[in-house]
């Protein structure tokens, strides 16, 4: 069965960076199939698309919140994502969750089960 772990939370002070990595397995289709998303929910707050990925990097998009800060990335070969997060701010804090959406077959999409982002002066 298709399995994503993340990897890369912590505890990080405002201003400082963390990588978080993703790693699928059990693919089902070519990981080249899915769409690589992170998402990221805050305490107390909604579910947020932070970033997403087709195939190259000129083809990933951002929300406002993090524009020019974060960074995804994805290695079709080790059927892996990264998300590099920069200059990081008390309000980036929370939950990240890989996902990864199959680009033709509605409704296929599977998720990791998160990893903490801390950031705390």
């Amino acid at each position: 069965q298709v399995k994503l772990v993340e990897s890369g939370g912590g505890l990080v002070q405002p201003g400082g960076s963390l990588r978080l990595s993703c790693a699928a397995s059990g693919m089902d289709f070519s990981f080249s199939d899915y769409i690589m998303k992170w998402y990221r929910q805050a305490p107390g707050k909604e579910l947020e698309l932070v970033a997403d990925i087709i195939l190259t990097p000129d083809t990933a998009d951002y929300a406002d919140a993090v524009k020019g800060r974060f960074t995804i990335t994805r290695d079709n070969s080790a059927k892996t994502s990264a998300l590099q997060m920069n200059r990081l701010k008390l309000e980036d804090a929370g939950v990240y969750y890989c996902n990864e959406e199959h680009t033709t077959i509605r409704g296929l999409d599977y998720w990791g089960k998160g990893t903490l982002v801390t950031v705390s002066s």
